[in-house]
């Protein structure tokens, strides 16, 4: 019995817990929780240092101490429905529960409160009934421009008193009742209000914020807002179609076929360019966008967001989806709303039934209606664009072919360094997703590049892929790490033609593998300059190169099983040479390292595999000693085993390696690591 009594009560405290608080309540208690050291019922609130406004405080705002780029001060103030007690310590007292015409006046709604007497709307709110008041505070009746104000002030008895109704529901609605996206027909003619309530635990009426909310009467509930709002009865293409200031817009969504969405139920964000925005875009760019009904229908639906955003909900910068189906990071920046960073919207929350519209001053140009020309001057690389149009192919970068532009980025390029930009350019329109390790594409020149799929990075030969693709109208910028190198020969024409490998061409024709490396295949070669064989002993050198076998042994390490650019290599990568144990590869400092030895040049491509040049001859590394293993004094005692036995064979095997690890060559390199 006992235990069926503890498997109860668990479970009651588990559903209490599980049970969903809308984000106003979760907000709400984190506040509570912030503010508890102070005494019960007490809140924390953050408010933007210079200014009235004061948040609930949620995880993120608390640790940040910024709301809207702004730092904040903490204060510490009564949760909503409790008061403080002279003398003691929190707020412990429930407010007492008066009609709505007092709330008001309790809740520092005192502008509200007089208005209502005046327009005779207090007997109303002091009677029977179950209402919800959304009243603006002090401040947000001060806002008012002066002739509107007048104007209700002036006709207390008529446009004042529609104005609160407009104000009222008639029933009572809690934050929780307040659900996202819900309308509720007003008392005024059944205007509909409309409530977004945000997870950041914002919620809004007609995009008003509510500043004090769940203020519970006797006949009702009072919630506070920072605005007065006004009757809804268009639209958001009404806005549109109606304002001289988006005549080019009207234009744009019309030619766009854009209207019947506009018009139609939902919920949207509209980001609208005004006249002057469009005015600001290169006449020969915006021709051709405005001609182009799928450019055009990008550029508009860029503009669109698939929710609705009031500037009030906004605290910090937020990526949302548009209808284009990318990501506009809409955000705030003080008392200016920002899209991707940048204050431009001059006039906000202009509401209608189906959304919100906010009028921006720039035309927002996403990828997608943009040719390839367009997409590299926006990017890390303007060098190459530059390179490109020089050399004669600016008309394939504006142009409507299917390509993929192969840009490197600007620290890719070394003065003096002749680059054949044609090279950068392939056939078809790619996705950066869709390519696979052995693929091969071609240039506009009918040059075949080969793909490398690597764990954690994709090259296309020696230039890895160095930033998420530009995807544009037509075709797909590739922003890569390096000029790209084509291949040129096999291994054996690349060491040929350079004359830094004379001593290595000549140990491969004497260890007999110049068949090799003619063969198709997939080899990365670890080439031993001149330097690195001369800094030999001579007698080690000459004894090396006139033992063929020995020699081939040699040289095979310096050969792995696979095409490894450098691009690909990271903190810890293991290559299987053809004779012998792995070679470890790491990356430090944007130098590659082979077994500890650092490569002298890279990248040097041939159609079947890869040249890397190295300074030194390649050792094998001592074999790892556990970190468990207790450390040995003085020499080394090899047990008479089989294991012993195949290991001191090992070193008898590997004499030249030793000789070579003696070398005058290798002691300078090892004091200098």
């Amino acid at each position: 019995m006992k235990t069926f009594t503890l498997l109860a009560l668990a479970l009651a405290v588990i559903a209490t817990l599980c049970v969903a608080k809308s984000p106003y309540q979760s907000v709400l208690q984190h506040s509570r929780i912030r503010g508890r050291q102070h005494g019960p019922n007490v809140c924390a609130m953050q408010q933007i240092q210079g200014t009235d406004k004061k948040y609930f405080t949620n995880c993120k705002q608390w640790y940040h101490r910024k709301i809207c780029g702004k730092p904040t001060v903490i204060t510490y103030e009564c949760c909503p429905g409790y008061e403080k007690i002279p003398g003691e310590k929190g707020c412990p007292a429930a407010l007492p529960l008066v009609n709505i015409y007092n709330t008001l006046g309790v809740v520092g709604a005192t502008t509200t409160k007089m208005y209502s007497q005046r327009a005779e709307l207090q007997p109303e709110i002091e009677g029977p009934g179950s209402f919800t008041f959304f009243a603006p505070s002090n401040e947000a009746w001060a806002a008012l421009p002066t002739e509107i104000l007048d104007a209700l002030v002036s006709n207390v008895n008529i446009e004042l008193l529609n104005a609160l109704h407009y104000h009222m529901v008639n029933k009572r609605l809690t934050s929780d009742d307040l659900k996202h996206g819900s309308s509720y027909p007003s008392m005024y003619q059944d205007f509909d209000v409309h409530i977004h309530h945000y997870p950041n635990g914002i919620v809004t009426v007609n995009c008003a914020r509510l500043v004090k909310t769940d203020q519970h009467a006797t006949n009702g509930i009072v919630h506070v807002v920072d605005r007065v709002i006004t009757a809804i009865t268009n639209n958001v293409h009404t806005f549109i179609d109606t304002d001289d200031d988006l005549e080019t817009l009207r234009t744009a969504v019309a030619a766009a076929g854009l209207t019947n969405l506009l018009e139609s139920d939902g919920h949207y964000t509209v980001f609208a360019p005004t006249n002057e925005a469009f005015e600001k875009i290169p006449p020969d760019m915006l021709n051709r966008i405005l001609g182009d009904p799928v450019a055009l229908k990008d550029l508009l639906n860029y503009h669109i967001l698939k929710n609705m955003q009031c500037s009030e909900s906004i605290v910090a910068g937020t990526p949302l989806e548009t209808m284009q189906g990318t990501v506009l990071e809409v955000g705030c920046d003080g008392s200016e709303m920002t899209l991707n960073g940048k204050a431009i919207i001059s006039k906000k929350d202009q509401l209608g039934t189906n959304g919100v519209v906010h009028y921006v001053n720039e035309l927002l140009i996403p990828d997608s209606a943009k040719t390839l020309l367009e997409l590299a001057q926006d990017s890390t690389a303007s060098t190459a664009t530059k390179m490109f149009i020089e050399a004669g192919l600016e008309s394939h970068l504006s142009g409507s072919e299917d390509l993929t532009l192969l840009a490197p980025q600007n620290e890719a390029f070394k003065s003096g360094t002749a680059v054949e930009m044609k090279n950068h350019i392939v056939k078809g329109q790619l996705s950066s997703k869709s390519l696979y390790h052995g693929q091969q594409l071609e240039t506009l020149d009918g040059m075949k590049l080969r793909v490398f799929v690597y764990r954690n990075s994709l090259c296309i030969e020696n230039a890895c892929i160095a930033a998420h693709d530009k995807t544009g109208r037509f075709a797909t910028m590739f922003t890569v790490d390096k000029v790209l190198t084509p291949p040129s020969g096999t291994v054996m024409d690349v060491l040929k033609g350079d004359d830094r490998f004379s001593i290595l061409v000549g140990a491969i024709q004497t260890a007999g593998l110049t068949e090799m490396m003619n063969q198709a295949g997939t080899y990365t070669v670890f080439a031993p300059t001149n330097d690195a064989f001369k800094a030999m002993p001579a007698a080690d050198l000459n004894n090396l190169l006139g033992n063929p076998a020995q020699l081939a042994g040699v040289l095979k390490y310096h050969v792995g099983q696979e095409i490894l650019v450098s691009g690909a290599v990271g903190s810890h990568t293991r290559m299987k040479p053809l004779q012998g144990d792995w070679l470890e590869l790491t990356m430090r400092n944007y130098t590659v390292y082979a077994n500890k030895i650092p490569l002298a040049d890279s990248d040097l491509m041939a159609t079947n595999g890869v040249v890397h040049a190295v300074g030194s001859v390649i050792q094998p590394l001592p074999p790892k000693v556990l970190s468990d293993e207790p450390a040995r004094k003085g020499p080394r005692v090899f047990r008479h085993t089989s294991s012993g036995r195949n290991h001191r064979q090992a070193v008898r095997n590997d004499d030249l390696f030793q000789k070579v690890l003696r070398s005058q060559s290798s002691r300078t390199m090892s004091r200098a690591q």
